[in-house]
C-alpha cells in the first residue's frame, strides 16, 4: 500500500466515522506541495519565476451536503472549523481555518455556493517553505468546486487563491505558488512569467533517477504575516517608483520592478538608498538567473542549474536580506555537501525550510552532515528538524 493510500485510509476513514457516510460518496484532492528552483521573491514583482511540483501534498477527503455547511477537521490542527455559507466568519489571525472560510468567500465573489463539505484534511509535511497554505487553498477550492458542479479554469482557480492570500489573509503575494500547483506536469519545469501570466512547460531531459530534490525543514514555522514578507514587497515596491520618477516615467497606482526597464534599473540604481538597492539588485539579477537557468535545464546541465540555485540562496541572504541563522546554516551546509549540485532558502525565506538539487547516490552523506552539524549549531530545534527526500509530481487533482 503506497503512503498516499494510507493516508487517504485515514481521513476518509474519519470522514465515513464522523458523518456516517458510505465509501462511494467520498472524494479526495490531491493538492502537492511545490519548489521554486529559480525565482526567488520577485513573483510579487511580476518577474520570471520557474517551479515543480513535488510527490508530498496537502489531501483533502470531502464529502457535498444540501445544507449548506462546512466542516473541516485536519489531522495537524485542531479543533475543527465549522461554519455556514451564509455566515462566513472574518478572519482571525493566526487560525488555520482562514483558508477554507477564505475559499468560500473568494469562489461568492461569482458563484452561487449551494452545497458545503464535510471534510478532513491531511499534510505529510511540516509547515513552511514549500507553499503548503497555497496547496491547501486550492484544495478547498477544488473541494468546493467540485461540490457544486463548477468548471473553474485553472487560470481562474489561481486568481480565485490569490484572493486568499492577498485579501483575505493580507498577504502580498504573487501568483507563483498557486500556478505551480495548478499548472505543473510531471516530467517538465513549469516556466512562468508572473506579469503575463504566460506559462511554459519545459520537457525534462533527465531520466528518473538523475536528481533527486532534498528538503531539509529548519523546525521554525510561522505564518508570513508576521514575518518580513510585506515589508519587502512594499520595499521592491518603493526602489521601482524611485527609480520611474528619475527616469521620467509615468507612475502606475501599481508598482512593481517588473516596470522598471532594464536600462533605468542600469541608469538609476545606483542612486537608490542601499536597502533598497538590494532589494532591485536581487530583482534584477535573479531575472538573469532564471532565464539562465532554464537555458541550462534544456541543456541538461545539471551542475550549472545547481550553480544558479546556490546563488540564487546567496543574493537572497545578502541582497534581500531573509532568511534567519538556522535557514542560513542549512544552507550553508547543503551547499558544502558533496553531491550536492545547488541549495537555497524555499519559499518566503524567513521561515521552513532549505531546497537543494541532489544527485541520489549521496543521500546518505546529506543526512549525516545535516544530523552531525545542523542539531549542534542550532539546539532549540534538535527535536524539530527534518531531512526528506522527493521527486517532481503531477498538478492538483480531484482523484
Amino acid at each position: 500500500m503506497s503512503k498516499d493510500q494510507q493516508r487517504i485510509d485515514q481521513i476518509t476513514g474519519t470522514l465515513k466515522e464522523r458523518w456516517g457516510i458510505s465509501e462511494d460518496e467520498i472524494r479526495v484532492v490531491c493538492s502537492p506541495l511545490r519548489i521554486c528552483p529559480l525565482g526567488a521573491h520577485i513573483d510579487h514583482q511580476l518577474g520570471l519565476v520557474t517551479g515543480m511540483t513535488i510527490d508530498c501534498n496537502i489531501l483533502l477527503a470531502f464529502v457535498p451536503n444540501r445544507e449548506g455547511q462546512v466542516w473541516i477537521s485536519s489531522t495537524t490542527f485542531s479543533p475543527p472549523v465549522e461554519f455556514s455559507l451564509d455566515d462566513v466568519p472574518a478572519r482571525v489571525p493566526g487560525d488555520w481555518g482562514n483558508y477554507v472560510r477564505g475559499a468560500v468567500v473568494a469562489l461568492q465573489q461569482k458563484y452561487d455556493l449551494q452545497y458545503g463539505i464535510y471534510g478532513v484534511a491531511h499534510g505529510d509535511m511540516p509547515i513552511g517553505g514549500l507553499s503548503s497554505s497555497a496547496a491547501v487553498g486550492v484544495a478547498y477550492l477544488l473541494a468546493l468546486e467540485q461540490a457544486n458542479s463548477l468548471e473553474v479554469p485553472p487560470l481562474e482557480n489561481i486568481r480565485l487563491d490569490q484572493y486568499i492570500e492577498n485579501v483575505y489573509l493580507g498577504l502580498n503575494n504573487g501568483i507563483l505558488d498557486q500556478s505551480i500547483i495548478l499548472l505543473s506536469n510531471e516530467k517538465h519545469l513549469t516556466y512562468l512569467d508572473c506579469q503575463s501570466v504566460e506559462v511554459q512547460m519545459i520537457d525534462s531531459p533527465f531520466q528518473q533517477n538523475d536528481f533527486e530534490i532534498v528538503v531539509v525543514h529548519s523546525g521554525i514555522s510561522e505564518t508570513l504575516v508576521s514575518t518580513d514578507y510585506n515589508r519587502r514587497v512594499a520595499e521592491c515596491q518603493e526602489a521601482a517608483r524611485l527609480m520611474l520618477e528619475w527616469a521620467g516615467y509615468d507612475v502606475p497606482d501599481s508598482l512593481a520592478l517588473r516596470l522598471v526597464p532594464e536600462e533605468v534599473y542600469h541608469t538609476y540604481g545606483r542612486r537608490l538608498p542601499e536597502k533598497l538597492g538590494k532589494r532591485a539588485a536581487h530583482f534584477f539579477t535573479e531575472m538573469q538567473r532564471v532565464r539562465e537557468g532554464v537555458a541550462a535545464w534544456r541543456k541538461g546541465d545539471l551542475d550549472a542549474l545547481g550553480q544558479l540555485i546556490s546563488a540564487s540562496g546567496a543574493s537572497s541572504i545578502n541582497n534581500y536580506e531573509c532568511g534567519c541563522e538556522h535557514l542560513i546554516t542549512i544552507y550553508e551546509i547543503l551547499n558544502a555537501c558533496p553531491g550536492v549540485y545547488g541549495a537555497r532558502f524555499s519559499g518566503a525565506g524567513f521561515r521552513g525550510c532549505c531546497i537543494g538539487l541532489i544527485n541520489p547516490a549521496y543521500e546518505g552523506n546529506i543526512v549525516e552532515a545535516i544530523q552531525r552539524r545542523y542539531p549542534q549549531a542550532h539546539p532549540d530545534v534538535a527535536d524539530k528538524y527534518g531531512v526528506y527526500f522527493c521527486h517532481p509530481a503531477g498538478k492538483a487533482t480531484v482523484l
